[in-house]
């Protein structure tokens, strides 16, 4: 097992036919692939959609950082929260 503290790996996709390279640790890898199953749908697909909302935000981040967001944002959505 590869420690969750492993520094970024680098890896190809394509978005809309362009191939760009994306540097993530291997726990977003990981979760990106789980999220791509679950929706089913390529990698390539989901990414692209992420780059599309990253696209309309007022000032966009980077690719990488908008899918670690995005990767956050639908787990902290599927997390229950506790009653008080």
């Amino acid at each position: 097992m590869v420690s969750p503290f492993h520094p970024p790996v680098k890896r190809s996709v394509e978005i809309a036919g362009h191939k760009t390279s994306i540097s993530l640790e291997p726990v977003f890898w990981d979760a990106l692939v789980s999220a791509a199953e679950e929706e089913r749908v390529p990698i390539n697909a989901l990414v692209a959609r992420i780059d599309l909302e990253r696209a309309q935000a007022e000032v966009p981040p980077g690719l990488a950082s908008a899918i670690r967001v995005w990767l956050m944002l639908r787990f902290a959505s599927s997390v229950t929260p506790l009653e008080e």
